[in-house]
C-alpha cells in the first residue's frame, strides 16, 4: 500500500485502521488489528472519563462513611493493580523490544496504547478506596466501563487466537525458523491476562460492597434492599423480587414494607427546599440584613422564613416555590432529561434498523447471513437499551416527584401554623387542605410527563426528518391531516370536560339527597315516604346517566381520532406520493419504516395538548400556593415577656383588632399572681376577644401586652384531636398515673371515662364525634390542668356542662380551693353563680371595659354590672339553690331592692319549670351527669336507680361498642362470579358484541397491512395506473372498514357499561330503601353512601373506559402474535415458553400492586385528616407551644405515607423492566426468524418484525389494564353484596286492596301479650305486653329510659317485627298487610323533628297529592302561616340540608302540619326530649287537642304535665305494664309510681 493514501490513524498503528473488504464485503468479517487495538479500546475509556463526574457527584451526595475492607473490595484492588501492572509491562516490553537498534519499528500506537490504558485504571483504582471511605457500595460508570471493555475486547480475542494458530503453523513447517516471534508471543500472552482481569472485573462489578460502618440514619433491619443493591440489582430492579414473591404468596401488611430511604424522608428533603426557600424570600426584600446559614436541622426543626417580612422590609412582590423547586431538584431532575435524550434517539433507530432488515431479505441470496443474524441482535439490544435508560427514567422522576410533593407538604404545613387570623378567614379550612390534597399532588403526577415539552417537539421533528427521506414533501399532507386532527381532538375535549363538570354536578346533587335520605331513613319509613325519594333521586340519576351517554358518544369520537388517525394519516401520504408522479412507487421498505414513524408521532402529537392542559392547570396550583405561603403570619412579638413587671399577666392601653375594624380599644387589665379573674359582659362584647389578646392570635394596633410564665389555655370550642382520651388529656406530656387520676376526678370524667368502651382508652372521632359537648369540653379543660401551667386562660368552660358538674368543676379545680388555686387564672364566664368567689371581675361592654372590681363594690355601683345580672337572671337558666345563694349575697350587700325583686322573681320561675326529669334519662351522657336531666337528685333512691342504670349500660356499651361492624378490605383475587353478575346486567348481546367487532377491527387492520406490502410488491403497478388507483381505493376501503368498526366497538362498550351501571344502580339504591332499619344501625352511613357514589362512579366512568382499552389491547397482541406467525410459523413454538413468563410477571405484579394501592390511599388519608385538625387548632397548639411536635407528627405521616408509595412506584417500574425484556424477546425472535427461516417476501418480514416493535407497549398496557380492571371490579362485588342484604316485608299486598279508603274507622289499638327485640341476639325489649286501647281513646305512656317506650311505638309501624304475639287495630293483625298500608293509615309526630332539603311544600306533602288550600289550612292549624306568608318564596321556600334554615321550634310545628295533613284515626306523639321552647310547646299541644279530638292519640310522654288530662296512662317498666289506669285514679293512690313521679315533679 502506498505510504499517501494511508489516515493519520494508520500512521499511527503502522497498519491498516479500517479495511472495508476485510470488515463488511465479507461471509467472514473481522476488524483490523490496529483498530482492535485502538477504536474498541479507546471507547470504553473515552466513556469512564466523560462520565467519571458521576462518580464524584455520588461520593459527595452520600450519606454513609466507611465500608470495611472485605474479600470484594480487597480482590477488585489487587486485580486492578495487576492490571496496571500488566499494562505498564506492555510499555516497558515495547520500549525494549522495538525501536532503537531492533529491527521492529517503534509506532506511536505502542507507546500511547499503554499510556491510556494505565491512566483509565489508575483512575479507577483510585476510586476503590475513594468508594470505600465515602460509602458508595456500587458503581453504575464502573461497571458499564468494565462491561464495554470486556465486550469489546472479544474480536481481539478471536484475532489473537488465529495469529496464534498462523504462526503455529509456520513454526511447525519450516524447522530452521528465521523470524522472530517473541513480540507477537508477548503480545498474546499480556492480552490474554489482560482479558482475564477484566472479563474478572466485570464479574466483581456484578456485586455491591459490605455494608458501611457509619450511617447519618439508624439503618433498622427492615431497610431497603436498595441502598445496598448492585447497579445490575438496581437497572434491573431484582432487589424488589423479594416483595412481588412476599405480596404474591400473602397480601401484603404493613410490617412487610422497607422504610424510606433517607435521601427521600422528610428530614432530607427539608432542608435543601427551606435553604432555597429562604434565599428566595431574602432576595426579595431590599434590606438585606441579616444573611443566614444553610438550613440546618436543629433538633429535627427546619426554619422557614416569613416572606411577609419584618414590618419595616419593604417587599418586593411573591416569592415563589419555582426557583427553591428547581434548585433543590433540579439536578436530578436533568439527569432524567439526558437519559430520556437518549431514549429518544435510540426510538428513532429502530425504523433504521427495520429498513436495513427489508432490505436484507430483499437481496437474499446477494447478502451473508451474518448480516442479518447482526440487525436483529442490533435491534434488540436497542430495544433493550432503551427499556432500560427509560425504567431508570421514570424511576428518577417519580422519586423527583415524591420530593417535590414531600417539600410542598411540609411548607404548607409549617406555614398553617403561623398565618395570621385575617388569612385563615380568606379561606375555609377545606381550602387549606385542597392545597396539600391536590395542588402538591398535581405536582407529583406532572413531574413524570414534563420532559415531553422538549421531547415532544424533538420526536415529532425527527419522525418528520426521517419521513421526509423516505418519502419527501407528501409527507406534509399527512402532517396536515394529524394538525387538523390536534384541534378536532381539543374541541372534543373541552366538550367533554364541560359533560363531566356537568355529571359531577348532578352526582353530588345526587349523593346530597341519599345522604339525606340515609340519615332521615328511619322517618321516611314512619311516613311511608320511600317511593318519593327513591323517584327524586332516581330522576336526578336519570339525568347523570343522560350526560353520561353524551361523554360516551365524544369519548368514541376522541377514540376514533386516536385509533384512525394513524391510517387516516398513511393513506393521506401514500396517495399524495403516489398520485403526485409516476415515478413515484410504494417499495416495501418506504411504506412499513413510513407506517412505523408515523406510529412514533402518534403518542407526542396526542400527549402535547394534553400536556399544556395540565401544565396551566400546575400554574393554578402554583399560584394558590405561592399566595397562600406569602399570605400575613401572627407577629411572634406581640406579646412580651418581659419578667420584671410586678404582674404575671397585663395588658396596657391595649388597641386589637381582628384583621378589619378595631375590636378592643382601651383594654387595661392585671391579673395578679395566684388571682381568679372573671371576664363577664353580654354575648358579643369581647370577653374572648381579650383571652386571643392574650394569647397574641389578634392584631396588636397599640399597647403592651405581657405574660410571663407557661401558658394553658382552654378555648370555648373545645378542640379534640382524633386519638384516645388519655393522648388528649396528656398532649404530648408524659403520663404519670397520680397526677392523671386527681386531675380526671376534679374535671368531673371518671364516671364518663367508666361508661366509655376502652376506658380512658377510647379513641374519639375526628372533632370529637362520638363525645357530648360537655365532655368535650371537660376534657380541654383536664388537658389545661394536666400541664401544669403557670397561667391559665379559661375561656367559658362551664358553658356546655351542667349546673351542678359546672359547680364541682368550680370548686375543685378553678375556684379558689381548686387544683389551680396557685395559678394565675383569666376565666370568661356566664354564669353569676360563681362571681362572688373571684378576686376581682372585669365588665366588658362593646369591646371596651366598661367599669372592674370585686363582686360587692361592682352591686354597689349599680352600673353595667348590675343590668349584667338582672339580664342574666331574666333568662331563668339557673338552679333554685343557686339563685338562694346569689340573694344572700345581693342582701348582704345592703340597699339594692330592683335587684333583690329580679332574683325573687327568677326563683318562682326556677320552681315551675321544674320537669318530670326523674323520667327522662336523656342519653348516657346524662346518667354521669354530662347533659340536662339528673340535676335535682330529689330522692336517694333516684340516684340509686340512675347508677344502676348506668351500670347496665355500660354492658350494653361493650356490646354496642362493637356496634358498627367492620368493614371487610377485600384481599386476594375477585371471583368469576362477579364477572358473570355484570356480564350479566350490561347483557349477553353487547358483551358479545364489542368482542366481535374488535375481532373485526384488528382484521381489517391487517388485511390493509398486507394489502400495501402486496401493493408494494407488485412490479406491474410502475407502468399501469388503473392498477394503482385499484390498489389505492381497495386500501381506502379497507380504512373505513377499520373506522366504523372500531366506532362501533367503543360506542358499545360505553354504551353497554351505561346500561349495567344503570341497572345496578336502581337494584342497590331500591334494596338499600327496603333493607330494615336493623341494617342502618350498623352500617354507619358513610359506607353506605361509599357503595352509592364512589362504586356507582367507578362503574359509570371508571369500568368502561378500562375494558374498552383492555379489549382493544388483548385484541393488538393476538393480531401481533397472527402476524408474525404467518411470515414465520416457526415463532409459535417461542410463543409458549414467552406467554408463560408473561403470565407469571403479570400474576406477582397485580397482586404486590393491588395491595401496595390499597396501602398507600390508607396512609394518605391521615396527612390530611391530621392537617385539618391542626388547622383547626393552630390556636391551641400555639398557646401550649408544642408546633414543633405537630410539625413531627406530620413529618412522621407524610414519611410513613412515602413507605408505602414508594414500593408501589417500583413495582411498576419492576414489571415494565420484565415485560419488556418479554417484547424485546419477541422482536429478537421475530426478526431472527423472519431473517434465518427462509421466508422471501420481505414485506411480510417487515410488517412482523413492525408488529413486534410494538408488542413492548401493548403488552405493559395489558397488564395495568387488567390490574386495574380488577381493582374496579372489586365496585361491582362490593355492590353485590349489599343486593343480597335481607329486606323487610312488602310494601304492598294484594290484599290491601279490599280495604276501605278510611281504614281504620275507630282507631281501636290492641296489644295481645306482644313481645318484641331490636335485632336477632339482643333480649326482648317488651316482655309480653297487653292492653286494650278504644277508639278515641287518648293515652300516654311514660317510663324511666330504657323501659321500652319508643319500642312500642316502633313497633306500631312495623319498624321492629314482633317477636311473638301480636298487634290489631279495628281488629285486624297489622302482620297481615303491606308496610306502606298500614304506615301511611297512621300519623305520628316523630322525636326529633327531621326535614329534607328542598321546597317546604314537599316537605309537607311529597307524593303531591294534596291542594294547596288543604296545605294552608295545616299551616294556619300548625301556627306557621304567617311565618310562610312573610317568606319571598311562599311554599317553594327552599329548606336547607336537615332544615338548617329553621329554628328547631319552627321545625317541629313543620311535622305537627304534616300530621295535620295527613290526618289518620291513629295518631302517635313522640315527644321531644329536649325542651322545646314552652311556648311552641303549648301551640302543639292545643292544636292536637282541637284537631285531633276523634283520633286516637297515644303520646310518649317526657313532661308529666302533657299528659294529666289524658284517659289512661300507661306505665311501663322494663318492657313491662304496671300500671295502666287514668290518671287521677293513679294520682289517688300514694303507692303507685306515677304518684312518685308527679311528687318528683312537684305537680302533687
Amino acid at each position: 500500500m502506498a505510504e499517501d493514501t494511508s489516515s493519520p490513524m494508520d500512521r499511527f498503528c503502522g497498519s491498516t485502521f479500517w479495511n472495508a473488504t476485510q470488515t463488511w464485503w465479507t461471509n467472514d468479517p473481522d476488524f483490523t488489528p490496529c483498530f482492535e487495538q485502538t477504536a474498541l479500546v479507546w471507547t470504553p475509556c473515552a466513556f469512564y472519563w466523560v462520565f467519571v463526574i458521576f462518580d464524584f457527584y455520588y461520593l459527595k451526595a452520600s450519606l454513609d462513611r466507611n465500608i470495611p475492607w472485605n474479600k470484594l473490595n480487597v480482590t477488585k484492588a489487587l486485580v486492578n493493580l495487576g492490571l496496571l501492572v500488566i499494562t505498564a509491562l506492555d510499555l516497558i516490553m515495547a520500549l525494549i523490544k522495538k525501536g532503537g537498534d531492533s529491527e521492529l519499528p517503534l509506532y506511536d500506537l505502542d507507546v500511547w496504547g499503554p499510556i491510556i490504558k494505565f491512566a483509565t485504571f489508575l483512575l479507577v483504582f483510585i476510586f476503590i478506596p475513594l468508594n470505600r471511605k465515602y460509602g458508595v457500595q456500587t458503581t453504575g460508570c464502573q461497571f458499564i466501563f468494565w462491561f464495554l471493555l470486556t465486550v469489546l475486547s472479544i474480536p481481539r480475542c478471536r484475532t489473537e487466537v488465529r495469529l496464534e494458530s498462523e504462526r503455529q503453523k509456520i513454526l511447525d513447517s519450516q524447522q530452521p525458523s528465521e523470524q522472530d516471534f517473541s513480540w507477537e508471543e508477548y503480545q498474546f500472552v499480556s492480552f490474554f491476562i489482560f482479558f482475564t482481569f477484566t472479563s474478572i472485573m466485570l464479574i466483581l462489578n456484578c456485586f455491591a460492597d459490605g455494608l458501611p460502618r457509619q450511617t447519618k440514619y439508624q439503618r433498622g433491619e427492615n431497610e431497603i434492599p436498595e441502598l445496598s443493591a448492585s447497579f445490575l440489582s438496581r437497572i434491573t430492579y431484582q432487589w424488589f423480587d423479594k416483595m412481588a414473591l412476599k405480596g404474591y404468596r400473602n397480601p401484603l401488611e404493613e410490617k412487610d414494607l422497607w422504610d424510606l430511604r433517607p435521601q427521600d424522608s422528610c428530614s432530607e428533603v427539608m432542608p435543601i427546599f427551606a435553604h432555597h426557600w429562604n434565599q428566595n424570600v431574602r432576595k426579595n426584600y431590599k434590606n438585606k440584613a441579616r444573611v443566614e446559614p444553610k438550613a440546618q436541622f436543629s433538633n429535627g426543626n427546619v426554619t422557614f422564613e416569613n416572606p411577609h417580612g419584618e414590618k419595616n422590609g419593604r417587599k418586593k412582590g411573591m416569592a415563589s416555590i419555582m426557583p427553591p423547586i428547581y434548585k433543590s431538584f433540579g439536578g436530578v431532575f436533568l439527569f432524567g432529561a439526558l437519559m430520556k435524550l437518549f431514549t429518544d434517539t435510540l426510538t428513532f433507530a429502530q425504523p433504521q434498523v427495520l429498513s436495513l432488515i427489508i432490505s436484507f431479505v430483499e437481496a437474499k441470496e446477494a447478502e451473508p447471513e451474518w448480516k442479518g443474524i447482526m440487525y436483529s441482535v442490533l435491534l434488540f439490544v436497542l430495544a433493550a437499551a432503551q427499556t432500560f435508560i427509560l425504567g431508570q427514567y421514570f424511576h428518577r422522576m417519580f422519586i423527583v416527584g415524591l420530593r417535590i410533593r414531600t417539600a410542598l407538604i411540609n411548607a404548607i404545613y409549617r406555614k398553617a401554623l403561623r398565618i395570621s387570623n385575617s388569612t385563615k378567614k380568606e379561606s375555609t379550612v377545606g381550602e387549606i387542605v385542597n392545597l396539600m390534597a391536590v395542588d402538591a399532588q398535581r405536582f407529583m403526577e406532572l413531574t413524570t410527563y414534563l420532559n415531553m415539552i422538549w421531547s415532544a417537539p424533538l420526536q415529532i421533528g425527527l419522525a418528520l426528518y426521517f419521513l421526509w427521506q423516505q418519502l419527501g414533501p407528501s409527507v406534509l399532507a399527512g402532517l396536515a391531516v394529524m394538525i387538523i386532527l390536534i384541534p378536532v381532538n381539543g374541541v372534543i375535549a373541552s366538550r367533554i370536560k364541560t359533560y363531566q363538570i356537568r355529571q359531577m354536578k348532578y352526582k353530588d346533587e345526587r349523593v346530597k339527597l341519599m345522604n339525606e335520605v340515609l340519615s332521615g331513613i328511619k322517618v321516611l319509613k314512619l311516613y311511608a315516604w320511600e317511593p318519593s325519594f327513591e323517584k327524586q333521586v332516581l330522576d336526578i340519576r336519570d339525568k347523570e346517566i343522560a350526560t353520561l351517554r353524551s361523554t360516551a358518544y365524544l369519548n368514541a369520537g376522541t377514540s376514533f381520532l386516536w385509533s384512525c388517525a394513524p391510517f387516516l394519516v398513511s393513506l393521506v401520504t401514500f396517495a399524495t406520493y403516489v398520485l403526485t408522479s409516476e415515478a413515484n412507487q410504494l417499495s416495501v421498505e418506504k411504506v412499513l419504516v413510513s407506517i412505523n414513524l408515523f406510529d412514533l408521532m402518534k403518542l407526542p402529537l396526542t400527549i402535547l395538548p394534553m400536556l399544556s392542559v395540565d401544565i396551566a392547570e400546575t400554574q393554578v396550583s402554583v399560584n394558590r400556593i405561592n399566595k397562600f405561603l406569602n399570605s400575613e403570619e401572627l407577629d411572634p412579638n406581640s406579646v412580651l415577656h418581659d419578667s420584671s413587671k410586678p404582674h404575671p399577666m397585663s395588658i396596657e392601653n391595649g388597641e386589637f383588632s381582628w384583621g378589619d375594624e378595631i375590636t378592643l380599644r382601651n383594654i387595661n387589665i392585671e391579673v395578679k399572681k395566684s388571682s381568679l379573674v372573671a371576664l363577664v359582659g353580654t354575648v358579643g362584647s369581647g370577653k374572648s376577644s381579650v383571652v386571643q389578646a392574650f394569647l397574641g392570635e389578634m392584631e396588636k394596633l397599640a399597647g403592651v401586652v405581657n405574660t410571663v410564665g407557661k401558658l394553658a389555655y382552654v378555648p370555648q370550642q373545645a378542640w379534640i384531636q382524633n386519638a384516645t382520651v388519655r393522648d388528649n388529656i396528656l398532649f404530648g406530656q408524659t403520663y404519670d398515673r397520680k397526677r392523671y387520676n386527681k386531675v380526671i376526678d376534679a374535671c368531673a370524667l371518671r364516671a364518663d371515662i367508666d361508661i366509655l368502651s376502652a376506658g380512658d382508652l377510647t379513641e374519639i372521632g375526628e372533632k370529637g364525634i362520638n363525645l357530648s359537648g360537655g365532655q368535650k369540653q371537660r376534657i380541654s379543660l383536664a388537658r389545661a390542668v394536666y400541664s401544669d401551667a403557670d397561667l391559665y386562660l379559661l375561656d367559658d368552660p362551664l358553658s356546655a356542662v351542667d349546673a351542678h358538674v359546672g359547680k364541682h368543676i368550680f370548686e375543685e379545680v378553678i375556684g379558689p380551693k381548686g387544683i389551680l388555686a396557685r395559678k394565675s387564672r383569666v376565666l370568661v364566664t356566664h354564669g353569676v353563680t360563681f362571681l362572688p368567689q373571684v378576686d376581682s371581675i372585669y365588665v366588658l361592654k362593646m369591646g371596651e371595659i366598661s367599669e372592674s372590681g370585686t363582686f360587692d363594690q361592682l352591686v354597689k355601683n349599680k352600673g353595667a354590672f348590675a343590668d349584667f345580672i338582672i339580664q342574666h337572671l331574666q333568662e331563668g337558666n339557673e338552679e333554685e339553690e343557686e339563685l338562694n345563694q346569689i340573694k344572700r349575697q345581693i342582701s348582704s350587700t345592703g340597699d339594692v331592692p330592683e335587684l333583690l325583686g329580679t332574683v325573687e322573681k327568677a326563683i318562682k320561675l326556677a320552681r315551675t319549670e321544674s320537669l318530670s326529669d326523674s323520667i327522662s334519662v336523656t342519653s348516657a351522657d346524662s346518667l354521669m351527669g354530662g347533659g340536662g336531666s339528673l340535676r335535682r337528685r330529689a330522692k336517694r333512691q333516684d340516684s340509686h336507680d340512675s347508677v344502676a342504670s348506668a351500670a347496665s349500660l355500660k354492658k350494653k356499651q361493650e356490646v354496642e361498642g362493637k356496634l358498627i361492624e367492620t368493614e371487610k378490605s377485600q384481599t386476594g383475587g375477585v371471583e368469576f362470579a362477579v364477572y358473570k353478575h355484570y356480564i350479566k346486567s350490561v347483557g349477553i348481546f353487547l358483551s358479545v358484541a364489542t368482542l366481535v367487532l374488535n375481532f373485526v377491527f384488528q382484521a381489517f387492520q391487517i388485511g390493509s397491512n398486507l394489502w400495501l406490502t402486496k401493493w408494494a410488491n407488485d412490479e406491474k403497478v410502475a407502468n399501469d395506473t388503473g392498477l394503482r388507483d385499484m390498489y389505492l381505493g381497495v386500501y381506502g376501503a379497507f380504512g373505513f372498514g377499520q373506522v366504523f368498526s372500531y366506532i362501533g366497538s367503543v360506542v358499545i362498550v360505553y354504551l353497554g357499561a351505561l346500561i349495567g351501571t344503570r341497572k345496578i344502580f336502581i337494584q342497590l339504591f331500591g334494596h338499600i330503601l327496603h333493607a330494615p332499619q336493623a341494617f342502618f344501625d350498623i352500617k354507619p352511613r358513610a359506607r353506605i353512601l361509599d357503595r352509592l357514589a364512589n362504586d356507582i362512579y367507578k362503574l359509570d366512568v371508571v369500568l368502561p373506559e378500562l375494558i374498552r382499552v383492555f379489549n382493544s389491547q388483548v385484541f393488538r397482541v393476538l393480531a401481533t402474535i397472527v402476524v408474525i406467525s404467518l411470515s414465520t410459523p416457526i415463532f409459535l413454538a417461542v410463543i409458549v415458553p414467552i406467554a408463560f413468563l408473561y403470565y407469571f410477571a403479570q400474576r406477582f405484579y397485580v397482586a404486590t400492586s393491588r395491595q401496595l394501592m390499597r396501602l398507600e390511599s390508607v396512609s394518605r388519608s391521615p396527612i390530611y385528616s391530621h392537617f385539618s385538625e391542626t388547622v383547626t387548632g393552630a390556636s391551641t397548639i400555639r398557646a401550649y407551644n408544642v408546633g414543633d411536635r405537630f410539625i413531627e407528627e406530620s413529618d412522621a405521616k407524610v414519611d410513613k405515607n412515602q413507605v408505602c408509595k414508594y414500593p408501589s412506584v417500583i413495582a411498576n417500574r419492576w414489571l415494565a423492566i420484565r415485560l419488556e425484556m418479554v417484547g424485546n424477546l419477541i422482536i429478537l425472535f421475530a426478526s431472527l426468524f423472519a431473517v434465518l427461516g427462509g421466508q422471501t417476501n420481505p414485506g411480510l418480514v417487515g410488517l412482523s418484525v413492525s408488529y413486534a416493535l410494538q408488542v413492548t407497549q401493548t403488552l405493559n398496557w395489558l397488564v395495568r389494564m387488567s390490574s386495574d380492571i380488577e381493582t374496579n371490579i372489586v365496585s361491582v362485588e362490593r355492590i353485590k353484596e349489599y343486593g343480597e342484604t335481607k329486606q323487610e316485608a312488602p310494601w304492598e299486598l294484594e290484599q290491601d286492596k279490599n280495604k276501605p279508603k278510611n281504614w281504620p274507622q275507630e282507631g281501636r289499638v290492641e296489644f295481645q301479650n306482644f313481645q318484641v327485640r331490636y335485632r336477632e341476639g339482643l333480649d326482648l325489649v317488651l316482655r309480653g305486653v297487653s292492653f286494650n286501647i278504644q277508639g278515641g281513646e287518648k293515652v300516654g305512656i311514660v317510663g324511666r329510659t330504657g323501659a321500652g317506650k319508643s319500642s312500642l311505638t316502633l313497633a306500631l309501624f312495623r319498624i321492629i317485627e314482633a317477636a311473638g304475639g301480636r298487634i290489631s287495630i279495628d281488629g285486624v293483625d297489622i302482620a297481615s298487610m303491606g308496610l306502606h298500608m298500614l304506615r301511611s293509615r297512621l300519623t305520628i309526630i316523630p322525636q326529633d323533628p327531621v326535614l329534607f332539603s328542598g321546597s317546604l311544600r314537599i316537605n309537607l306533602d311529597p307524593f303531591e297529592i294534596k291542594t294547596d288550600d288543604e296545605i294552608w289550612k295545616a299551616l294556619e292549624l300548625s301556627h306557621l302561616k304567617s311565618f310562610v306568608k312573610s317568606l319571598a318564596a311562599g311554599l317553594n321556600h327552599e329548606i336547607s340540608e336537615g332544615g338548617e334554615n329553621l329554628s328547631v321550634g319552627q321545625r317541629q310545628l313543620v311535622c305537627l302540619a304534616r300530621a295535620l295533613l295527613r290526618k289518620t284515626k291513629v295518631l302517635v306523639l313522640d315527644e321531644a326530649t329536649a325542651a322545646v321552647d314552652l311556648e311552641t310547646d303549648d301551640l302543639i299541644q292545643k292544636t292536637i287537642r282541637t284537631e285531633f279530638k276523634e283520633c286516637t292519640v297515644l303520646t310518649i310522654a317526657h313532661r308529666l304535665n302533657t299528659i294529666l288530662d289524658s284517659d289512661k296512662v300507661i306505665v311501663l317498666d322494663k318492657g313491662q305494664i304496671t300500671e295502666f289506669a287514668s290518671p287521677t285514679e293513679l294520682l289517688d293512690n300514694p303507692k303507685s309510681a306515677f304518684y312518685s313521679m308527679a311528687k318528683d315533679a312537684n305537680l302533687v
